[in-house]
C-alpha cells in the first residue's frame, strides 16, 4: 500500500501541474478526480458503511457482555 505522505505529495505535484497546464474551469474537475483516486488508494469507507459496522460492533459488544455475565453466574453456582 502506498505511503499516505507519498500519496499526498504526488497529489500536490499533480495539482500544481494541472494549474500550470489547465484552464481555471477544469481545475475543480481534475482536483476532484485526483482526490477520488487518492481516496480509493487509502481504502476509505463511506459514512453509511462505517455506521453499519459500528452498529454491528455495538450489537456484538452487548452480546459478549451478556455471555460474560452468564458465564460468571454459572461459575458462581459451581
Amino acid at each position: 500500500m502506498i505511503n499516505p505522505n507519498q500519496m499526498f505529495e504526488e497529489f500536490q505535484k499533480n495539482v500544481q501541474e494541472l494549474i500550470a497546464k489547465s484552464p481555471a474551469a477544469d481545475i475543480e474537475k481534475n482536483v476532484k478526480a485526483f482526490m477520488a483516486q487518492g481516496f480509493a488508494k487509502m481504502d476509505l469507507v463511506t459514512r453509511e458503511e462505517f455506521d453499519i459496522q459500528r452498529a454491528l460492533v455495538d450489537s456484538l459488544r452487548e452480546r459478549v457482555e451478556a455471555l460474560e455475565a452468564a458465564v460468571a453466574k454459572l461459575e458462581e453456582n459451581k
